[in-house]
């Protein structure tokens, strides 16, 4: 395999990833992955024991245990370029020999599941409900800054992705399918399953407008017009997307579940947002304590 240039691949002095600060043997092969490095503290005071710690910038990592198993929690910040970050080192640490930079010659996996915070679009998804990705669309086309082949993506649904890019002058949206091994394992956590949209931002690209009126009028409307066979657009995001084509791409087993804390049809925002979060904790943990 041919080695990874200093350049393209950067260690810390003390042999560390770059920016997440891990070494091989700091993390599980399955991470939790949080937006908010406070959640972090949120998961991890229900861990038994904690055998690792480390923050740089947004991304923190905690490695314990919880019922016997042994989980990292890592918090990867906002949005689809932290993502790229948080993914790229991860599958270093388990795929890349740190003394010769090269690619090991047999790939390890590992499970990712997201645990997020989300805004259904659609009326009957009400606030504080639980929702699985069982798919998720990259609606602003970051993931075509890789090679993507059609396995990698659910090319079943091009044609209508093609309409919605031709109506509202995208660039070439990409829809990924969640890890089908995850989803059986973790299917019964939630109320709802359906497919995600992943923004690039919070405000003007999800169609909110306060004092600076958003471009994507009608963004929501024109988003329940994609129809799916089994399925349909459920909720926006802004990772579920990348996290689920990178770990295509990569070979990992990935997830996406989300506590549902507004609704953009009603307008309405949960009341104890808190309580939501922490049952979707708990009964993750749950779940993958039996994983």
């Amino acid at each position: 395999m041919l080695k990874q240039k200093e350049s393209e691949l950067i260690f810390n002095e003390d042999g560390s990833v770059y920016h997440l600060k891990l070494k091989p043997e700091n993390i599980s092969n399955t991470i939790i992955l949080v937006g908010d490095p406070a959640r972090v503290d949120l998961i991890t005071q229900y861990f038994s024991s904690i055998e690792f710690t480390i923050q740089n910038r947004e991304f923190k990592t905690v490695t314990g245990i919880y019922k016997s198993t042994r989980l990292s929690v890592l918090s990867t910040g906002i949005g689809s370029g932290n993502i790229d970050i948080v993914l790229n080192e991860l599958d270093t640490l388990v795929n890349i020999d740190f003394n010769t930079r090269n690619v090991k010659t047999s790939l390890s996996k590992l499970n990712l599941v997201r645990i997020g915070t989300s805004g259904s679009i659609q009326d009957d998804i009400p606030v504080d409900s639980l929702l699985i990705s069982s798919k998720a669309i990259d609606i602003d086309g970051f993931l075509n800054n890789y090679k993507i082949s059609k396995e990698h993506t659910d090319n079943s649904v091009d044609q209508f992705l093609d309409n919605y890019k031709e109506n509202n002058n995208k660039t070439s949206p990409l829809c990924f399918k969640c890890s089908d091994n995850l989803m059986k394992k973790l299917k019964d956590i939630a109320d709802f399953s359906g497919v995600t949209v992943t923004c690039n931002g919070f405000y003007g690209s999800q169609g909110r407008s306060i004092r600076m009126q958003s471009s994507n009028n009608d963004f929501i409307k024109e988003l329940n017009k994609i129809q799916f066979i089994n399925d349909r657009v459920t909720n926006l995001e802004m990772e579920t997307a990348i996290i689920y084509g990178m770990s295509k791409i990569l070979g990992h087993e990935a997830i996406s579940l989300n506590a549902i804390l507004a609704n953009r049809e009603n307008g309405t925002y949960s009341e104890n947002p808190s309580k939501t979060i922490n049952k979707l904790i708990l009964l993750t943990l749950n779940s993958l304590s039996n994983l």
